[in-house]
């Protein structure tokens, strides 16, 4: 049945208005600092009222402005994974994962004692928040909002507060823990990775609204917004007319683009992403720019190559494009002052 929310709520110099359903997949929430998402949550949670909408979760209206109905937090049997994890310091693991159940006290420590087992904390149970990594934090605040079997969980940013080297272990960790929870998940993030990795779908929140619903292969493939592409990691995106119904012109670029479908009317900008270019021979196909070098910074594993067309006239820093290209593959090359980059037209972004 999943989860429907359809919210508005204003904020001083700030509107949220949030549009969309799960499915059982996991769905994402993406979007820069301050989009919403983390209100998004709250509102679901019941920590904030919207000002008018609905949320309604496996068919149990959690809010509806127009009836009047509004949950408590404790009534919606939601399950929130805050960034910081929110873990009370006083109380020990055992303590903070057996917080929120209403048990008697033997089913109560059976419950925690099999949670901690899963999670790997049994010898952990009698330490502190302060005695644990951040890892090991996170595990028991994921814990404590298992135990009582939430319909939903809402994952706030949940890797954000993870040291950097361990990141991508404790993420395939938790994701593997993850998979013994039934119900629906709901994760925000800004990272476009993590929503590449771990999310079937997507919403992307563009400054309180959402803006995109779809499957998240699709939307990094076809964004179809010129925000959402810039969300998405595109680093060249141009303003841009159409010429005909196959040709338009990149303002910012200043270069004509060829193209063997019909371009979309409503297209008012057009993207390629880095990685997409192809070193090309000479410039005897359509779309293939001869750069002009402007810079060329060495990365882990590639270089990434700032340039511009060299036979445009404009000559602003909205002129400049990004290729990055793998270090064996520039290497190798003799001529490194000359190059042909070609745009691939499947790799063509029409945005609006």
């Amino acid at each position: 049945m999943g989860l429907s929310v359809d919210i508005k709520k204003k904020f001083k110099g700030f509107n949220l208005d949030v549009s969309f359903e799960t499915n059982s997949e996991y769905l994402g929430l993406l979007g820069a600092s301050g989009s919403g998402k983390s209100m998004t949550l709250k509102c679901i949670a019941g920590i904030e009222t919207p000002d008018e909408g609905k949320i309604v979760l496996n068919g149990r209206v959690l809010f509806d402005s127009e009836k009047k109905i509004c949950l408590k937090p404790q009534e919606r049997n939601v399950g929130f994974l805050f960034q910081n994890y929110a873990l009370f310091p006083n109380m020990t693991v055992e303590e903070n994962i057996g917080l929120g159940l209403k048990l008697a006290e033997k089913e109560k420590a059976e419950v925690v004692l099999e949670l901690l087992n899963l999670f790997q904390l049994k010898e952990h149970g009698n330490k502190y928040p302060n005695q644990l990594s951040g890892g090991q934090q996170q595990r028991v605040a994921l814990a404590r909002c298992m135990a009582y079997s939430p319909e939903i969980l809402l994952l706030d940013e949940p890797f954000s507060a993870l040291d950097s080297h361990l990141k991508e272990t404790l993420q395939n960790e938790i994701m593997e823990l993850l998979k013994l929870y039934e119900g629906e998940i709901l994760m925000v993030t800004h990272s476009r990775d993590e929503a590449y990795r771990f999310c079937k779908n997507l919403v992307i929140l563009d400054e309180g609204k959402s803006v995109l619903f779809g499957e998240t292969k699709e939307v990094f493939k076809n964004p179809k917004l010129a925000s959402v592409a810039r969300l998405t990691g595109c680093k060249n995106i141009s303003p841009c007319s159409i010429k005909s119904k196959n040709s338009i012109y990149a303002e910012d670029w200043g270069i004509h683009i060829e193209s063997k479908s019909e371009i979309p009317a409503n297209t008012n900008y057009v993207g390629i992403r880095a990685h997409n270019f192809v070193i090309a021979d000479s410039k005897d196909e359509n779309n293939i720019i001869e750069c002009k070098i402007k810079s060329i910074t060495e990365e882990l594993f590639e270089y990434v190559i700032m340039f511009t067309d060299k036979d445009s006239n404009n000559r602003d820093d909205n002129s400049m494009m990004m290729f990055k290209v793998k270090k064996e593959d520039w290497d190798k090359r003799k001529d490194k002052e000359h190059i042909f980059l070609k745009i691939p037209e499947k790799d063509l972004m029409f945005l609006e």
